[in-house]
């Protein structure tokens, strides 16, 4: 039997975000060891619950090292990533013989002082290197990587197969786990010899991203179609972070092909020349939550949810800007609810008041002063809870979450979840448990970029993606580390984003 070890480090890391990534950022999200990963990542909808499932669809032997995860955040102190780098190498390293390695990386990881000796802009790079210094230049290295990665030449030099998610929202974290195994199987039993190639692409990809939707759709048309032609194994598109304040920031296309480097490398550069091509394709005006309001109750389509993807929490902001709630309090809603936002200090009043109690709070604004200033309301506590649920949508189907102490508040009709831990709505299971059914309301406020649209959109009369202020407002980012100009931040023809 064939044994194939399964880890990795994964963390979207921003640059420009005020909140910091710790031991504690680890151990709220995922700190996980040898059986552990087995135990709470089997049968869910994530890239190693889908390297399991493939690992036993093929019949390989898995064997769980180290998995870590932190929601998006800052660059991880450097001690704490070589502990967490060294760890995982000493696991690999224990295991004895084994047949290849599947890997759960993000893609846009970076770690230490970025303007310091200890700076590491590309991580995914350094733990792929290192892991192949441990098992040698022949053992296969594949791994699955996130969408939003800024792929660098290294990461293709270090891994034989990289395999990245192609739907946004993100639902097929299993599906393209399972991929993996399926070429890792081809290499054991059919001789398969991957030769993979990097173009990267100069722009930034903007939030036109949504693979349901064109123009991305014709992307993946575009991708699967390089991908049917001979010898082809499989393509991607990283659409790239682009709040990550590092060289290889950007988007860029990566093939991968039986034996011939050559051909993947014609195939990786048709394939960005066609991206670059249609480049003002992949940006939008986002307008803010007034306006989109105003669009909305003209078009009279509900419930209607407002998307602000500025305070994404998924992106690594705060979770506390307060543009949109305060939109919804001087419009008089009803029937009106914003998920999530995150105020320990809030929180914290409401379960010393309980639940039926009315308490006058100063909700959100209190991570920095780009998040807006703190509304003030006198709300009433409908639930409180430990801030523990299951997902069910699609997206992360059967995983345990847990956002700590959290409540449910209700002003003149407007409904706010209020959390002590960041986290983005990719599914209403965490309203429900908190006594709110947002289904039930006209006007749903979300601090996400799309991921919510998984468990939203079937049911949603209209969508509108909106800007707020936040410490994420792309006009005021200052880049300083890019090592080529990207569109649309540079040259001629360079798009205006107009606030959004």
């Amino acid at each position: 039997m064939k044994r194939v070890i399964v880890g990795g480090i994964s963390h979207e890391t921003s640059t420009f975000t005020p909140v910091a990534t710790t031991l504690q950022s680890y151990l709220e999200r995922f700190l996980l060891r040898g059986d552990e990963i087995l135990k709470v990542l089997r049968g869910t909808n994530t890239p190693i619950g889908g390297f399991i499932d493939g690992a036993e669809k093929h019949g390989f032997e898995v064997i769980p090292t180290l998995f870590a995860e932190a929601h998006t955040s800052a660059p991880t102190p450097r001690p704490l990533f070589d502990s967490l780098v060294n760890e995982l190498l000493e696991r690999i390293e224990a295991t004895g013989p084994v047949d290849g390695v599947l890997l759960e990386l993000h893609g846009s990881m970076c770690a230490g002082d970025l303007d310091g000796p200890d700076a590491v802009a590309d991580a995914e790079g350094h733990i792929l290197t290192q892991i192949r210094r441990v098992v040698g230049p022949n053992l296969p290295i594949l791994a699955e990587l996130d969408i939003h990665s800024n792929v660098t030449p290294q990461m293709v030099e270090m891994a034989d197969v990289l395999i990245g998610r192609r739907s946004y929202p993100e639902i097929d974290m299993a599906e393209r786990a399972r991929d993996c195994t399926d070429v890792l199987a081809r290499i054991w039993h059919h001789g398969l010899r991957p030769t993979m190639a990097l173009h990267q692409i100069p722009m930034v990809w903007g939030m036109n991203q949504v693979t349901a939707h064109s123009p991305m759709r014709e992307a993946i048309a575009e991708l699967q179609r390089i991908e049917s032609q001979p010898g082809v194994v499989c393509g991607s598109i990283a659409t790239c972070y682009f709040l990550a304040d590092v060289p290889d920031m950007g988007a860029s296309v990566y093939v991968v092909t039986d034996n011939d480097q050559r051909a993947a490398q014609r195939y990786a550069d048709q394939l960005g020349r066609w991206c670059y091509e249609r480049r003002a394709d992949w940006h939008f005006y986002m307008p803010p939550t007034r306006e989109a309001l105003a669009l909305a109750q003209a078009a009279g389509r509900f419930p209607v949810v407002f998307a602000d993807m500025r305070d994404n929490t998924g992106g690594g902001s705060p979770g506390d800007s307060t543009g949109m709630l305060q939109t919804f309090v001087e419009a008089g809603l009803r029937d009106a609810c914003v998920l999530n936002i995150t105020d320990p200090h809030a929180v914290q009043q409401c379960w010393t008041a309980g639940v039926g109690a009315t308490v006058t709070l100063d909700v959100g604004g209190k991570a920095s002063p780009l998040q807006g200033s703190p509304v003030r309301m006198t709300a009433h506590v409908v639930a409180l809870s430990d801030g523990r649920f299951r997902y069910d949508g699609p997206m992360f189907a059967g995983l345990e979450n847990c956002l700590g102490p959290s409540a449910h508040i209700e002003q003149n009709g407007i409904h706010v979840l209020l959390t002590t831990l960041r986290e983005q709505p990719f599914d209403t299971a965490f309203a429900r448990s908190l006594q709110l059914d947002p289904r039930q309301m006209r006007f749903i406020g979300v601090k996400s970029a799309a991921h919510f649209r998984a468990g939203f959109e079937s049911w949603a009369g209209a969508i509108y993606v909106v800007s707020e202020p936040s410490v994420h407002d792309l006009g005021n980012l200052p880049y300083t580390r890019l090592n080529r100009q990207l569109y649309p931040f540079h040259g001629p023809g360079s798009f205006s984003y107009r606030g959004g």
